[in-house]
């Protein structure tokens, strides 16, 4: 598997270009991954809409047919997911190494059905995920918790429907640990919180599906989470936010090359700390109808930023904003408080002539450097958008090797830059 990915498509793309035009943002790829996760928690129709067409939601759908759910999808990002058949609850590890958000199906199993087992949970290599939040918090629930193996195991006791509420505390505001837990907690006996919350917004949609679901979660949005647990859910129909991410990188897009675009279904209200450093950077930023406009018409300014928890600054926009910086005049300097390996971006951005020094979990960027066309791989999701950034305004030609990297959290990336102007080929 791993050959055949590193001779997959790449990304062929000639620098120079200014964007300009109106680009539709999808939906958000962490909100849909997690609600297709909660709809193991009933066995009715759990129909979401705005799902966006990208890798991680294929795998994530891969994931729950092969335990026994059904899923049909419909080309206008309609996901109906069924989990009525379930009948397998050990997941396949090849899958679950796949994408991050798969060790989220433990918790809906464990509630539901009782038992659940999963290797430790894939994706980008940026880090440590350590999963003890999430066992943690289904240990406090009464669940024994195991390792066997390679597996984590997961068994509640009393048989389905005996975890009770609890007290949770979380080491650290994870979202994936908060989104597990909560899940358990919705059919756990008594009532649980959960302290230390991560309240990222795609967190907050988690919370809208599973009480449209007949869950009864309270605090949303703030680090203590209440849920009072219900015997049983049903099925709902929500639409996806539209992806906070995505939106970052259309902006940060449009500060870099001194274009000016509008970012239609931008999510404006999640976005604000991205949208104060760039604006700090120089850039022109005003709420239209529907969504944002964004644009840059002289210098870009150095800033210095933290990547954060919500309401800080995405991780996910780290790599993005550094790629930025290299244009910037003068020195700007990143902390990065989620991940500690977010810099794998850091090499591939000197091939092309930034000038980056990278010490433990910060980075210093001296700009601005005129960057140069390379031959660059994308190291993860975020890193290869970095190095995408950094190729529309590199002198000369750019080939990008492991693009299934950005397919993985961007939808139809190549169409929707080529439609604003980029000269980029699929090969």
């Amino acid at each position: 598997m791993t050959t055949q990915r590193a001779r997959g498509p790449r990304y062929v793309v000639q620098g120079g270009t200014v964007l300009r035009g109106a680009v539709r943002i999808s939906g958000a790829k962490n909100a849909a991954l997690a609600q297709m996760c909660a709809s193991l928690l009933t066995g009715e129709d759990v129909v979401l809409t705005n799902v966006p067409a990208i890798s991680d939601v294929d795998t994530l759908g891969e994931l729950l047919t092969s335990i026994g759910a059904s899923i049909e999808r419909s080309p206008n990002g309609r996901l109906r997911l069924n989990a009525r058949g379930v009948n397998v609850f050990d997941a396949p590890t090849e899958l679950i190494t796949e994408n991050r958000a798969s060790f989220q199906i433990m918790g809906p199993l464990l509630t539901r059905h009782g038992f659940a087992s999963s290797s430790p949970p894939g994706g980008d290599v940026i880090g440590q995920r350590p999963i003890d939040v999430h066992l943690g918090g289904f240990q406090a629930m009464g669940a024994k918790v195991s390792r066997q193996g390679e597996r984590f195991v997961a068994e509640a006791p009393g048989g389905p429907g005996s975890l009770h509420g609890a007290r949770v505390f979380m080491d650290y505001p994870s979202v994936s640990g908060t989104q597990n837990v909560m899940m358990a907690a919705t059919l756990a006996r008594g009532h649980s919180t959960i302290v230390n919350a991560a309240t990222e917004p795609e967190v907050q949609e988690l919370c809208h599906l599973l009480n449209a679901m007949g869950a009864r979660i309270s605090g949303i949005g703030s680090q203590m989470l209440e849920i009072e647990g219900v015997p049983e859910l049903h099925g709902a129909e929500i639409a996806v936010m539209p992806d906070r991410i995505e939106a970052g990188t259309f902006a940060i897009a449009a500060v870099m090359t001194g274009g000016d675009l509008e970012l239609q279904a931008a999510p404006v209200a999640v976005m604000d700390a991205l949208l104060a450093k760039l604006r700090a950077t120089g850039a022109t930023i005003e709420a239209c109808e529907g969504g944002l406009r964004v644009a840059r018409h002289g210098a870009i300014h150095a800033t210095s930023f933290q990547a954060l928890p919500y309401p800080g600054l995405a991780t996910d926009l780290h790599a993005p904003m550094a790629a930025l910086l290299t244009q910037a005049t003068g020195v700007s300097i990143i902390h990065e408080r989620v991940f500690d390996n977010r810099m794998l971006y850091v090499g591939e951005l000197r091939k092309m002539g930034a000038e980056i020094v990278s010490t433990g979990s910060s980075a210093i960027v001296s700009g601005p450097t005129q960057l140069h066309g390379a031959h660059v791989r994308a190291l993860d999701v975020r890193a290869g958008a970095a190095v995408l950034l950094a190729a529309l305004v590199a002198q000369g030609q750019t080939v990008i090797d492991e693009v299934y990297h950005l397919d993985r959290g961007y939808e139809h990336l190549d169409d929707k830059l080529r439609a604003l102007g980029v000269q980029i080929e699929r090969a």
